[in-house]
């Protein structure tokens, strides 16, 4: 079992390395939109990730599935499944920063850093098997 294991995580590791590389720079990009969008623009917290995170779907919607995991399918069926996984990621995030920002008062781009290192547990999986997963022709 643990052998097996193993070997999926090895066999998956330059994927996964690429994944990281456009999730690390995705959240420089974030973090930096959603300053900007707070200290520049004014926005209150809750806002400015809402207004980042139309910024980010796209963001991480391309590099994902052309470099990533180099998806050539036509993307109608991944855009709605990446739709569908976004939709929940945005209300988690914006749900968490409303609670731990908002009602909590802590800072908020700790709160980012921390639902971004959350997120990216479950979203490489998803993105892989569910997602991009590529259809197999008969």
């Amino acid at each position: 079992m643990i052998k097996k294991t193993f070997s999926y995580f090895w066999s998956v590791r330059h994927q996964f390395t690429k994944y990281f590389i456009v999730g690390i720079s995705g959240v420089f990009l974030d973090l930096a939109t959603l300053i900007f969008f707070k200290e520049f623009f004014g926005f209150n917290a809750t806002v400015a990730v809402v207004c980042n995170q139309i910024l980010m779907l796209t963001y991480n919607f391309l590099l994902n599935k052309y470099w990533s995991f180099k998806n050539k399918e036509i993307p109608q069926k991944q855009i709605v499944r990446y739709l569908i996984l976004a939709g929940f990621n945005y209300f988690f995030s914006v749900g968490v920063m409303y609670l731990f920002n908002h009602l909590v008062n802590y800072d908020y781009r700790l709160v980012r850093i921390a639902t971004i290192a959350v997120m990216v547990l479950w979203n490489f999986f998803l993105y892989k098997y569910w997602v991009y997963r590529e259809v197999k022709s008969l």
